[in-house]
């Protein structure tokens, strides 16, 4: 499912319609982004939580030469799926 397929689904589930649809889902999206940058984590009880996780510092290898380099430590997003998401999937 892509993004305009969500907005559609969300419309239809919701009455709202698919211009008001978007403007919500653009609002969850920019407000997640907000939070994990400020260093938040976001839990949505029954469906999961989003994160940030600190990513050390390792030594990779360019596959192409075999060439030895350095990856620097960053952060990464993160998503643990809640025990009611996890239940419908299985």
């Amino acid at each position: 499912m892509n993004k305009s397929e969500l907005i559609d689904s969300i419309a239809e589930k919701s009455g709202l319609n698919k211009t008001q649809a978007g403007d919500a889902l653009n609002a969850v999206m920019e407000s997640v982004g907000e939070a994990l940058e400020a260093g938040d984590s976001i839990s949505l009880v029954g469906f999961g939580t989003f994160s940030v996780k600190d990513r050390k510092a390792r030594t990779g290898r360019n596959p192409k030469t075999g060439e030895e380099l350095n990856i620097p430590a960053s952060k990464v997003p993160s998503f643990k799926a809640g025990k009611n998401l996890k239940e419908r999937l299985n």
